[in-house]
């Protein structure tokens, strides 16, 4: 009895079956094969699961909503293009602009308006400090010197002192004290005719010239000098033909200087009566007279005399209001 049998594909070594001819019918053959629907174009998909035509809906969408609105992102766009063709500033040009025009804020004008003002205040300190200390910056010769003028000072003080004691003591122990007194009293007025320049002195001292051919010395300089110069232990002074005494006015003239109501012109002659040793350092002192006149382009000569005499004469006026004590 026969019976269909289907014979076996022949295989290849390792089980698979043999290539051959095609067969109708079969599902490999080209007939039986049915066509595949085509595929969809791949979409990119972005890191966060969602596609990129999904996030381009929603923009659709917004832009049919806005209708004009696209044109306003064109804008936006041409921005970066503007900025790019923007000429590139140098780092010169940057720091420039940076600084000019200057825009100053109300704060900072203050502020610049108290520093001003403290160092306005410094400087006026430290000028007037340096003026007070003159002689900071002084020579230790020119310090030696101005101690010995003091010593001297001291020394014709603590004189005085004691001729004053003995006076008393003589008048103390004489058997004549009226007599005594008399004498006494005689000397007392010569001496004070000389302080009020009612009477002609002579003795040791200087002569100083000042000579001012631009006639920038004014009256204060003149001033400042007598005061050194008393000071300095002066007993009898005369500027020109004018006996200076303690009264004795100055003040400034056109082409000279008014020593009580006469006209005094350069070059002003000084006599000057006392101890000369004491009368010249104080002159010459750093930042004393001589200096100041200097500064003022006069010319200033001292030179030291055994006898020095002083004849102008003041005339004695009698006071209107002051009496003696007694009375």
């Amino acid at each position: 009895m026969a019976t269909d049998e289907t014979p076996e594909p022949e295989r290849t070594p390792d089980g698979r079956p043999a290539p051959g001819p095609a067969r109708e019918g079969r599902a490999d053959s080209p007939a039986g094969r049915q066509p595949m629907p085509p595929e969809s174009p791949r979409r990119p998909v972005r890191a966060d699961g969602h596609t990129a035509e999904a996030e381009s809906e929603p923009r659709k969408n917004e832009a049919g909503q806005k209708g004009a609105e696209p044109a306003v992102g064109a804008g936006v766009d041409a921005a970066p293009d503007e900025e790019a063709a923007a000429p590139q500033l140098t780092g010169r040009q940057r720091l420039r602009a940076g600084l000019w025009p200057p825009r100053v804020s109300r704060a900072q004008l203050i502020v610049a308006l108290l520093l001003f003002i403290l160092g306005l205040g410094l400087a006026i300190q430290v000028r007037s400090t340096s003026d007070s200390s003159a002689l900071r910056g002084a020579r230790q010769e020119d310090l030696v010197r101005i101690l010995d003028e003091l010593d001297n000072r001291s020394q014709r003080l603590t004189d005085e002192q004691r001729r004053l004691e003995g006076q008393k003591t003589e008048l103390e122990n004489s058997s004549d004290q009226a007599e005594e007194a008399r004498k006494q009293t005689v000397e007392k007025e010569q001496q004070l005719g000389v302080l009020a320049g009612t009477v002609a002195a002579q003795g040791p001292g200087i002569n100083l010239t000042i000579d001012d051919p631009h006639h920038s010395v004014e009256a204060d300089k003149l001033l400042d000098t007598i005061q050194e110069l008393r000071a300095a232990g002066a007993e009898a002074i005369q500027v020109n033909s004018v006996r200076v005494v303690a009264n004795t006015s100055l003040s400034d003239l056109r082409g000279g200087v008014e020593i009580d109501g006469k006209n005094v012109t350069p070059p002003y002659r000084f006599k000057v009566i006392g101890k000369p040793e004491d009368l010249e350092p104080a002159l010459n002192i750093p930042g004393g007279v001589v200096q100041t006149l200097e500064k003022e382009q006069a010319k200033v000569s001292v030179t030291r005399e055994q006898k020095i005499i002083v004849d102008a004469l003041q005339e004695a006026k009698r006071p209107d209001y002051a009496r003696l004590s007694s009375q």
